[in-house]
C-alpha cells in the first residue's frame, strides 16, 4: 500500500473561494493589474478590499498559481500553468456557452505538461483513494477461481460497453453481454460498434495478462494498446501525421508530428515523476485525450492505459459504468480549453470508488 506520507512535498496546496474566484476571472479576462481584480470581485458582488485583493495576489505568486509581469504601478498579473491545473471550473455552465464563444484556449498549451506537479490529489482525495483502496484488496483477497473469472467477465464487458457508448456506440449492455460471452451480434447495428467492443475486451485482456509493462506509459506500450483497440477499424497505427479536430470545442491539437512526439514523452516524464498510481492514472487519460496522439481512438486508447497504470500499481481498474457520458465529455472541454483538471478528478474519484465497491478484479 501506499502511505500517506509520501505526498507531503507536493504542490496540492489548498486554494480558498476567495482564490479560485480570482484564477477564474484571470482565466476569462487575461492579464490585469491588481486594481483590475479587485474592480471585477466587486462587479460579481465580492466583499473584498484592495488591501485584502493584493494580499491574495501575492499569496497565489507565492504558489506560483499566477505569474507576475513588471512592478510598480505597471505591474500586473496572469495566470501560470499551475493555476490552471487547479482552477476549479464549472464544466456544465462552461460548456453551456457555444464552443466559438467560450473564453478557453483554442491551441496547445506548450507550458502545460512541463508544469504538472508531482501529485494532482490533496492529501484528503488521496486518503479517500488509498481507504478504497485498502477496502478493495480486503474484499478481493483468497477470491475462488470461478468468482475470478466472473468478476473478470463482468467488468470486462461494462468496461467495453461503457467507453464505446461515451464514443457513440449504440450497443446496450445487454447487447454487449451476449456479443462478449455468446459472439452474438445485435441486429440492425453497424460492424463497426462490434469491433470497437471486442476490441476493447481484448485490450483489457493484454493489460490485465501483461500490468507490469505498464507501470509507466511509453511510446511502445501505447502504440500496442492503441494498435488492438482501433484493430480492424480503418484506423492507421502509430502517431498520426495529419491534423485532426475536437467535436464540440474550439481546441485544436497538435498537427506536427514531431511535436506531437515531443508531448508524448512530456506526458510519459510527467507520469513518471508522479508520486502515486492515482496522478499516473488520472493524468495519462487526460494527457492522452489532450494530445491526441492518433488520427483516432484517442480517448478509449486514454481509458485503458489509465487502467492498465492502475492495475500496474495493484489499483482497482476503472469501469466508467456510472459516469454520465455528458459530465464526461464537459470535464474533458475544460481540460482542452482551460486546462484545469478539476471537474475530471472528481468523476475519477467518484469513479474510482466506484468500482472498488462494485468489482473484484486482480
Amino acid at each position: 500500500m501506499i502511505r500517506l506520507g509520501i505526498i507531503n512535498d507536493t504542490n496540492t496546496m489548498k486554494i480558498d473561494r476567495k482564490q479560485q474566484d480570482i484564477l477564474r476571472i484571470f482565466l476569462q479576462y487575461g492579464r490585469l493589474s491588481s486594481s483590475e481584480i479587485h474592480q471585477k470581485l466587486a462587479n460579481s458582488e465580492l466583499d473584498i478590499s484592495l488591501v485584502t485583493t493584493k494580499r491574495q495576489l501575492t499569496s497565489l505568486v507565492n504558489e506560483q498559481l499566477i505569474s507576475a509581469v513588471g512592478s510598480g504601478r505597471s505591474r500586473t498579473y496572469v495566470i501560470s500553468a499551475l493555476g490552471r491545473i487547479f482552477a476549479n471550473i464549472d464544466a456544465e455552465n462552461y460548456c453551456a456557452v457555444e464552443p466559438d464563444r467560450r473564453y478557453g484556449l483554442n491551441s496547445f498549451n506548450f507550458e502545460l505538461l512541463p508544469s504538472l506537479p508531482v501529485e494532482i490529489f490533496t492529501r484528503e482525495e488521496f486518503s479517500t483513494l488509498e481507504n478504497a483502496t485498502e477496502n478493495y484488496h480486503l474484499r478481493t483477497t483468497d477470491l475462488p477461481l470461478t468468482i475470478k473469472k466472473k468478476e473478470l467477465e463482468r467488468l470486462i464487458i461494462e468496461l467495453s460497453w461503457k467507453s464505446s457508448k461515451i464514443e457513440g456506440n449504440t450497443y446496450t449492455l445487454l447487447d454487449t453481454e451476449k456479443l462478449i460471452l455468446e459472439h452474438k451480434e445485435a441486429p440492425g447495428h453497424d460492424k463497426k460498434e462490434a469491433i470497437m467492443i471486442l476490441n476493447h475486451k481484448d485490450a483489457f485482456t493484454f493489460v490485465h495478462e501483461n500490468a507490469k509493462e505498464f507501470l509507466n506509459l511509453t511510446m511502445a506500450n501505447l502504440e500496442k494498446l492503441h494498435k488492438i483497440l482501433v484493430n480492424n477499424l480503418d484506423v492507421g497505427f502509430g502517431l498520426r501525421q495529419k491534423p485532426v479536430g475536437v467535436l464540440g470545442s474550439k481546441y485544436i491539437p497538435l498537427d506536427n508530428i514531431h511535436q506531437i512526439r515531443e508531448a508524448v514523452n512530456e506526458l510519459s516524464l510527467a507520469i513518471y515523476k508522479m508520486k502515486t498510481p492515482y496522478g499516473k492514472a488520472l493524468i495519462a487519460l487526460l494527457g492522452l485525450s489532450y494530445i491526441q496522439p492518433f488520427e483516432d481512438g484517442n480517448k478509449r486508447t486514454s481509458r485503458l492505459m489509465a487502467n492498465a497504470l492502475l492495475l500496474a500499481h495493484n489499483c482497482a481498474p476503472l469501469s466508467y459504468r456510472s459516469v454520465e457520458e455528458n459530465e464526461y465529455r464537459s470535464a474533458l472541454l475544460v481540460f482542452y480549453e482551460l486546462n484545469s483538471t478539476m471537474p475530471f478528478k472528481k468523476i475519477f474519484i467518484d469513479q474510482y470508488d466506484f468500482a472498488t465497491k462494485n468489482y473484484a478484479v486482480k
